[in-house]
């Protein structure tokens, strides 16, 4: 019951997110909106202990999630043949930027 609370915190927030970011016409899409709300609300203990549970359930059928991508692969498999030395050289290009740009951002300074 528990569990269900926190989905409806969940939804509830990403349905305010959404509100929120068409009525002022922010540049951001609602579920961001929504996740910047989430993270404002998990410091009350009412929003932070059902959401918890929702979590742990949600990541105890984690594997359940990735069947629509496994179908979405063979479903595309001739794409895949196609164009797949150039997705894998963009996924890990992409993942290697997105790597270096982090260790530069949070490395730390030295005072000289």
């Amino acid at each position: 019951m528990n569990a269900l609370r926190g989905l409806t915190w969940l939804l509830a927030l990403q349905s305010l997110g959404e509100l929120l970011a068409r009525g002022l016409q922010l540049p951001f899409p609602g579920p961001v909106v929504g996740m910047v709300l989430l993270l404002v609300a998990l410091r009350w203990a009412p929003v932070r202990t059902p959401v918890a549970a929702c979590a742990d359930f949600l990541l105890s059928h984690l594997s359940l999630l990735f069947v629509p991508v496994g179908v979405g692969v063979i479903t595309h498999l001739g794409l895949l043949a196609d164009y797949g030395l150039r997705m894998l050289a963009v996924v890990v290009l992409s993942t290697w930027v997105g790597i270096v740009v982090t260790v530069l951002v949070l490395r730390p300074r030295r005072k000289d």
